[in-house]
């Protein structure tokens, strides 16, 4: 069997043409269907002339043709590059630019909106449009092609040939600092990872997935790619309000949820009809830490759902899971490795870490992606050869070093302790920031909460809370620094609290530490100047 992704979708296709692949809004899109569509698409691609291997990227929200150009770009043996579809002109351009973007699927509102960024593209020669809408193009270097124009190549025109080494897509990070890295990943990484999860989660035929978090996202893209690996079906949906998504479950009896912790945080509060608790099967959490006090509310609100909690990188994919029968023993953990990787702990010269002693995190196999694009610097700092194992192994593979650190106990059971640029050294101690969070949650006063290290001539950084106070609560900074002294060592204490009405999120739905940390240093240093 040739571990392309493509041929997960058109396996389905093959095993139940009739099955329900995709929903979106009131229509439904059979596997069958599905595998027309991506075999037309490649076909069409090809029929432009587009080469092996380059770009083609997808800006449009969640809808059936994304899907099929994701797909189908990677039937044609081209690279897909989901491009989020809440980003701006400018940041749209500089993916564009910054992997060599030969040919963009969008709509013709959205391309009005990009026409001039677009002739900052040079090597944009294809623009395929989706919708009914008029777009009158200034472009004079670049073609575009109608969706269903395209489609009508026939769907047996070859494509390029395709091994699983081939890089399938590029997805871009966020960041933390500077502009957004392209994480390139190959068929062998997705399939490994559509397998690896569907098998832990147990996905059937019979699942029905809700795909909330962007395509562009590794972790949403999953939803799919998991999916499509056992047959089952996707919704798609973007919503404006958590209620939304509440009420998509029960509406379309959802039995597997992917989140984020701020939208666990913005869901458990709200009533789960009787649908969604009898058909959702399990939730999984992943882009964070799940705070304890939330993991309780779900828990309480879905008693018949499995929680998994899982740690990921976008670089490879997926990490770690805690299985649902620890969670009330361990809701702290991450849990272990996931099928198919390992997962070392590990101090800077490589050696590995003793028990509970706290190191950084290597994740080796065949889900760790290629690197950056274009970027061998940054490749370099965070892929490196594997440490050497007990034995006297010699490994030459690459792992991805995580930059993340954690703990192991004595049963291999993981722990997040935090990241290397986030952690607050306060007083002598390395704090971090999780644990601080985790007590400022369990407080119940307030619904978002992100701390931050700032300049301190007495305790090298005192930290800052940032928070968004619970419906109906009052913005108490002195209660809720009381309520942190009961409960935390006086080193790991606020030494205040910022309010919002809400706290800002990077286009992957996580807090958006850096430029919180940012904001609130700026802040303090003009307070004290």
């Amino acid at each position: 069997m040739s571990e392309l992704l493509h041929n997960l979708p058109l396996r389905a296709a093959d095993r139940a043409p009739d099955a329900l692949a995709l929903h979106f809004k009131k229509a439904s899109t059979t596997y069958a269907a599905l595998a027309r569509d991506i075999n037309r698409f490649a076909a069409g691609v090809v029929s432009l002339g587009v080469g092996h291997q380059e770009r083609v990227a997808i800006y449009l929200p969640k809808q059936p043709e994304t899907v099929i150009a994701m797909f189908g770009a990677a039937r044609t043996g081209c690279v897909f590059v989901p491009v989020n579809p809440i980003l701006k002109p400018a940041q749209v351009a500089y993916i564009l630019r910054d992997c060599n973007v030969r040919v963009l699927v969008t709509s013709p509102e959205r391309a009005t909106e990009l026409t001039t960024t677009l002739n900052e593209c040079p090597d944009l020669q294809h623009l395929v449009l989706v919708g009914d809408a008029r777009f009158e193009t200034t472009l004079p270097k670049i073609r575009v092609h109608a969706w269903s124009e395209l489609l009508q190549a026939s769907d047996s025109t070859p494509g390029h040939r395709v091994i699983d080494a081939d890089v399938v897509s590029i997805l871009y990070t966020s960041g933390s600092t500077g502009s957004p890295k392209g994480v390139v990943l190959s068929h062998r990484n997705m399939v490994t990872g559509a397998h690896s999860v569907a098998s832990y989660l147990g996905n059937t035929f019979g699942d029905k997935l809700l795909a909330v978090l962007p395509f562009s996202f590794d972790y949403g893209f999953s939803q799919l790619s998991t999916a499509f690996h056992v047959g089952a079906s996707v919704v798609l949906i973007d919503y404006l309000f958590s209620k939304d998504v509440i009420s998509a479950c029960a509406r379309e009896r959802v039995t597997g949820l992917a989140g984020v912790p701020p939208l666990w945080q913005q869901l458990a509060d709200l009533d789960w009809p009787q649908e969604a608790r009898e058909s959702l099967r399990y939730i999984t959490n992943s882009g964070g830490a799940m705070p304890v006090a939330i993991l309780g509310k779900l828990r309480a609100a879905l008693p018949k759902t499995k929680p998994y909690l899982m740690y990921g990188l976008t670089e490879a994919f997926r990490s770690t899971y805690l299985p649902p029968e620890e969670v009330e023993r361990r809701p702290e953990s991450m849990g272990k490795a996931i099928p198919n990787a390992q997962i070392l702990v590990v101090r800077p010269d490589g050696t590995a870490c003793a028990p509970n002693e706290p190191g950084e995190l290597v994740h080796r196999g065949s889900l760790v992606s290629l690197g950056y694009w274009n970027d061998p610097v940054k490749t370099a700092e965070r892929f490196k050869p594997t440490p050497n194992q007990p034995g006297g192994l010699v490994l030459t593979e690459m792992a991805v070093w995580s930059g993340d650190t954690v703990k192991m106990d004595e049963e291999g059971f993981l722990y997040f302790v935090g990241r290397r640029d986030e952690m607050i050294k306060t007083s002598g101690y390395r704090v971090s920031p999780t644990e601080v969070e985790e007590i400022v949650y369990a407080t119940g006063m307030v619904t978002e909460a992100v701390a931050v290290g700032v300049p301190d001539a007495a305790l090298g950084q005192a930290i800052v809370l940032v928070a968004a106070a619970t419906p109906g609560g009052t913005a108490d900074s002195a209660r809720l620094i009381d309520e942190c002294r009961k409960r935390l060592p006086q080193f790991m204490v606020p030494t205040a609290v910022v309010w919002r009405e809400t706290l800002p999120r990077n286009p992957n739905g996580k807090f958006d530490r850096p430029k919180i940390a940012v904001e609130i240093r700026e802040q303090f240093a003009v307070a004290r100047s």
